[in-house]
């Protein structure tokens, strides 16, 4: 009689380690919705408080920043993998996942190193909250989370050269979007600034190169997560007696 698939490969290191942290584990998919909805949540505060007349940032702006755009995906995903079992998921749902993981990582790493005040401590009760979350709390956990949780499926090596296409098409987007209105959605991208052009297209290089080695950093990481479960499949197949 045909046994029920499982994501772990017959030659899965560490056996215990990896059914602990399988990603069908309840307290994994307890702790991905709870992150989830707290970012969902936060975003909703960040929505209403754009609709404030004292907030410097409308609706359409707040939408146009790359921090709520890929925190509410982000958001949806871990929503969906704490809902579905894995292998109700497609294949490429890992590279989603990897991809995302890398597009929150660049954003704590960019509000800390150009966008947060000098000061700003990395942990305050003063910290208006829905910064926390969508800075801080979810980068660290997408980031912790596609490090340990166990998934079989190998990128190959164009893969973060795809997820590189989406932050490329912000910028394109942002540009285009300020030269209509005037509104840029970060300083650095701002030509109309000191340094104008040269300043902007230098931040920028820089910017789109630390994007690249971190892209190449998460994918081998996903890559030894996904040798250390066993091999480059989603799943086994139907165990025997």
């Amino acid at each position: 009689m045909r046994g029920t698939p499982t994501l772990l490969p017959s030659g899965a290191h560490a056996p215990g380690a990896q059914h602990a942290l399988d990603p069908d584990r309840l307290w994994i998919r307890l702790a991905r919705a709870l992150v989830g909805v707290a970012a969902l949540v936060a975003l909703i505060q960040k929505t209403l408080d754009a609709t404030l007349p004292t907030n410097d940032v409308d609706i359409p702006q707040l939408y146009s920043e790359f921090t709520v755009q890929s925190n509410l995906a982000a958001a949806l995903v871990l929503v969906a993998s704490a809902a579905w079992p894995r292998t109700r998921l497609p294949r490429w749902w890992d590279h989603l996942f990897g991809a995302l993981a890398f597009y929150l990582v660049m954003t704590g790493i960019i509000y800390v190193v150009l966008v947060a005040p000098p000061e700003e401590p990395w942990w305050t009760l003063e910290l208006y909250w829905p910064q926390m979350i969508h800075h801080r709390i979810v980068p660290l956990v997408m980031a912790i989370d596609w490090l340990l949780v166990t998934r079989t499926v190998r990128g190959r090596w164009w893969r973060p050269l795809a997820w590189i296409a989406y932050p490329a098409a912000f910028l394109a987007f942002s540009w285009i979007r300020g030269g209509i209105d005037g509104w840029y959605v970060y300083s650095f991208l701002d030509p109309t600034l000191d340094g104008g052009w040269p300043a902007v297209l230098v931040t920028t290089g820089e910017v789109l190169a630390a994007f690249l080695v971190v892209a190449f950093l998460i994918h081998l990481a996903g890559n030894v997560r996904a040798a250390l479960a066993g091999g480059g499949r989603r799943r086994a197949g139907p165990e025997r007696p």
